[in-house]
């Protein structure tokens, strides 16, 4: 089936978003906060090295290559955690894929609170790393799939404003706190989120995909509002995962056909350039960036901290409005969902 049908099973149409006037999306706005603690928490991960540098270094006598491991373990465990991401999310559902990353999380922090030497830091960090990337993937997704779609795109864009939230609040925070007292701050938004998955339904999509009805449409109803008449979302979600289930499975070795080549290069390249512009190093390492520009490294990482939650703000608001609907050369529009 060409994917413009695909497309069209997916929508619904123009028409179908306004057909349910009951709809009350409480649910949705209770469980998005839960869900992003999940990005909170990556952010914290990934900021927590900047601040920490001396006193680490100082307190276990690590040499500058230690540390530097210790710094970019992370990467490693997060590469690890990206690439199992889809098939625990697939397997024990968005929630349970949460857990799971939730308790690498806890685990991580914890080693590396309790850490005398060189190689529970960076066993802590390595576990933190994983959650991390676990948590890359299925917190968009989960968000994704739980919104109706007008709130689709302005909800899944809190995922990348939480995440710089969290790498600023560690670098500010770290200016007064001891190395292990930050590490147990990184717990926090990992208990929040373990604590209120037990609220929240799981992602109807998920459960539709794996045969569960009465629990799909339990889920459904629940987000939607309990006065809200699902039978148009049930059916629609029904038939897309079924319209996706009869294509033929596509193979890695398909993404180099002639006719995905631009679409794969755009898409691989803006990764890639984007991540080897530097980006995590400076902020793994921000305090000392400063310190060695002979600049306050505790100012420094504060206006960076600052910054950087304004910029993504601002960002996000204005790549959602402009992408918000497109024209087409047919003059139609394609709608902005994530």
């Amino acid at each position: 089936m060409p994917i413009e049908n695909i497309l069209a099973h997916e929508d619904g149409g123009a028409g179908d978003r306004t057909n349910n006037k009951k709809v009350n999306p409480c649910m949705v706005y209770f469980s998005t906060p839960i869900a992003v603690c999940g990005s909170y928490a990556f952010g914290s991960c990934a900021g927590y090295s900047s601040p920490t540098q001396s006193a680490i270094r100082e307190d276990i006598a690590l040499s500058l290559a230690e540390y530097s491991v210790f710094g970019s373990i992370l990467t490693f465990g997060a590469m690890i955690g990206a690439i199992t991401s889809g098939p625990i999310a697939n397997y024990v559902g968005r929630k349970g894929a949460m857990r799971v990353s939730s308790v690498f999380c806890v685990a991580g922090w914890l080693a590396i609170y309790f850490a005398e030497g060189v190689w529970p830091l960076d066993i802590g960090r390595l576990a933190t790393g994983y959650g991390m990337g676990v948590f890359s993937y299925v917190v968009p997704v989960f968000i994704a799939e739980i919104a109706p779609k007008n709130l689709r795109g302005a909800l899944t864009a809190a995922n990348q404003l939480m995440i710089c939230a969290g790498v600023s609040v560690a670098f500010i925070i770290g200016t007064v706190l001891t190395w292990r007292a930050l590490a147990l701050t990184g717990i926090i938004p990992c208990a929040i989120l373990f604590l209120g998955l037990f609220f929240i339904p799981e992602s109807p999509r998920w459960l539709a995909k794996t045969g569960k009805e009465k629990e799909f449409e339990a889920a459904l109803q629940k987000l939607r509002g309990k006065d809200a008449d699902i039978t148009h979302e049930a059916a629609e979600i029904q038939d897309y995962i079924e319209t996706l289930e009869r294509l033929p499975k596509a193979g890695m070795l398909d993404l180099f056909q002639r006719r995905y080549l631009r679409s794969v290069t755009i898409g691989v390249g803006l990764m890639v350039f984007q991540q080897f512009g530097g980006i995590n190093g400076i902020c793994f390492y921000t305090s000392t960036i400063f310190e060695s520009a002979g600049f306050s490294s505790s100012v420094g990482t504060i206006i960076y901290a600052i910054l950087q939650v304004v910029v993504t703000g601002l960002n996000t608001i204005v790549i959602f409005t402009s992408i918000r609907s497109i024209d087409l050369s047919d003059g139609g529009q394609i709608m902005y969902k994530l």
